[in-house]
């Protein structure tokens, strides 16, 4: 008899999940963030190719990102976790690394036969392995299959009964790792594990506790709708001839300054920039997440102006260096949740695009969009 996906492996069929129940956060679907973190994922640049199939369906992402990480898990167990230096600092019974007078003396250790000690030792306990349990933790409450979440509390109380019982590190600690040849075969775990996490969304359901929501948590959506955008472009465009960049910092030609100037003049980074030399073509975009439109004086609808300055200043500062940046076009890209705005103009010799993308419209819908953004653009 052959299983169907939903079966438990016992072969009695697991209660199907509500697929039509849309989860929002804000007005914006959950399966969209989704979309948007696996576009913005090392994973996606890795294997995006070979998942357009899964772009149309992003409510089966969260299982995908569980398959691979149970996968990367389970051949890292067969070797046997990295391990890592830790520091500790607890009382002993006889010395061991440096003695902590301080803490002996305070404490007066030496009177209960003990002395304090500051000591490495090497264990399994690390950053990187916490943050593999973690996210194993989690996926097991976030895959829609049973026998996913099975393996995930299995391969969680695995790492337990190995000694990493240590608290989620802190991304900052995890940017902070080094690897080298000998710990390489850990990236694929620790990457599945980050996007995992990602996924882990709070919900504007019925709970037990109080979790702001993304949309409402602006400098966190702006940035994953940005690092999304340059994700899906890197992928996408990447084969036809374009370069994506993202984060790039911009030079301000500035001549016959006083000596303080660079100390205290502002710098300037754009969001992506795509450029196509076969084509001749260069496009600054930037990313925004506010309504594209406000309202102006008397009422009346207007694009924002401190948008438009930027997004000039960004094309116009870098005319000369470059023979493409003299004709360099610019696109401000805003996310919509009711309607698309598609409009553009020329400034001074450079063509610049107000458009937006609808979040809540289906995940074909959406890369079809961002496509035809950059194709409607190199035809303006």
């Amino acid at each position: 008899m052959s299983m169907t996906p939903s079966d438990n492996g016992s072969g009695l069929e697991e209660p199907a999940r509500e697929r039509d129940t849309v989860q929002l956060i804000g007005r914006i679907p959950v399966r969209n963030l989704y979309l948007l973190m696996l576009y913005a994922s090392e994973l996606y640049r890795e294997r995006g190719r070979n998942w357009s199939n899964l772009e149309d369906n992003p409510d089966d992402i969260p299982d995908l990102v569980g398959e691979i990480l149970c996968s990367c898990v389970e051949r890292r167990l067969r070797r046997a976790l990295n391990c890592g230096y830790r520091t500790f600092r607890e009382p002993l019974t006889r010395v061991r690394g440096r003695i902590d007078f301080l803490q002996t003396t305070r404490h007066s250790l030496l009177s209960m036969g003990k002395i304090a000690c500051v000591y490495d030792a090497l264990v399994v306990d690390t950053d990187r392995n916490c943050l593999v349990r973690t996210a194993l933790e989690r996926m097991s409450s976030l895959a829609r299959r049973s026998a996913l979440a099975c393996r995930c509390r299995a391969l969680a109380s695995t790492m337990r009964h190995m000694g990493v019982t240590g608290p989620c590190p802190s991304r900052k600690a995890i940017r902070l790792e080094r690897f080298g040849l000998r710990d390489a075969c850990d990236v694929p775990m620790v990457t599945a594990a980050l996007l995992a996490l990602d996924l882990a969304l709070p919900t504007e359901d019925q709970g037990s506790s109080l979790l702001p929501t993304p949309e409402r948590e602006k400098r966190w959506v702006q940035h994953l709708f940005e690092l999304g955008i340059a994700g899906f472009y890197r992928v996408v465009l990447e084969k036809d001839g374009w370069k994506v960049s993202h984060g790039t910092w911009l030079r301000w030609q500035h001549a016959d300054s006083s000596e303080g100037i660079d100390r205290l003049f502002p710098d300037m980074k754009t969001d992506i920039v795509l450029t196509n030399r076969e084509a001749g073509r260069r496009i600054v975009m930037d990313t925004k997440f506010t309504d594209i439109i406000t309202k102006g004086r008397w009422q009346k609808d207007s694009l924002r102006s401190r948008h438009i300055y930027q997004i000039y200043a960004y094309l116009r500062s870098q005319e000369g260096e470059d023979p493409l940046n003299n004709t360099a076009e610019g696109i401000l890209l805003h996310p919509s949740v009711d309607g698309v705005i598609d409009e553009h103009t020329t400034l001074q010799g450079h063509r610049i695009r107000f458009a937006t993308v609808d979040l809540a419209a289906s995940a074909r819908d959406i890369r079809a969009r961002l496509v035809q953004i950059v194709q409607a653009t190199a035809r303006l």
